[in-house]
């Protein structure tokens, strides 16, 4: 795999019980975020850790800054983030990666 400049990654806990259809519903709505343009590699992972409170985890990368910034910008992301992630996510951690070299 080439490396991508930009690895954006969160890890979160939802308000919703583990299983539930809220849940399901919950990260059926963030995959449609895979489908925004220059998003690369789009995963939704579950925790495995008992290091991490959180249960899910989102990764996916970006070629340029700029396509990294469209995508904080594009309408489906706003919306997701106000509608959904605001008001079901209680906890979560958010990282955003280059490569060293």
């Amino acid at each position: 795999m080439t490396q991508l400049p930009i690895e954006h990654t969160v890890t979160f806990q939802l308000s919703h019980p583990a299983g539930s259809a809220a849940e399901s519903d919950f990260l059926a709505a963030a995959a449609e975020l895979a489908s925004i343009p220059n998003v690369h590699n789009f995963q939704i992972r579950r925790q495995t850790s008992p290091k991490n409170p959180h249960r899910f985890g989102i990764s996916m990368w970006f070629e340029t800054a700029e396509h990294f910034a469209a995508y904080c910008d594009h309408p489906a992301h706003v919306e997701f983030v106000q509608e959904r992630w605001l008001k079901e996510v209680t906890d979560f951690q958010e990282s955003d990666f280059e490569p060293l070299a």
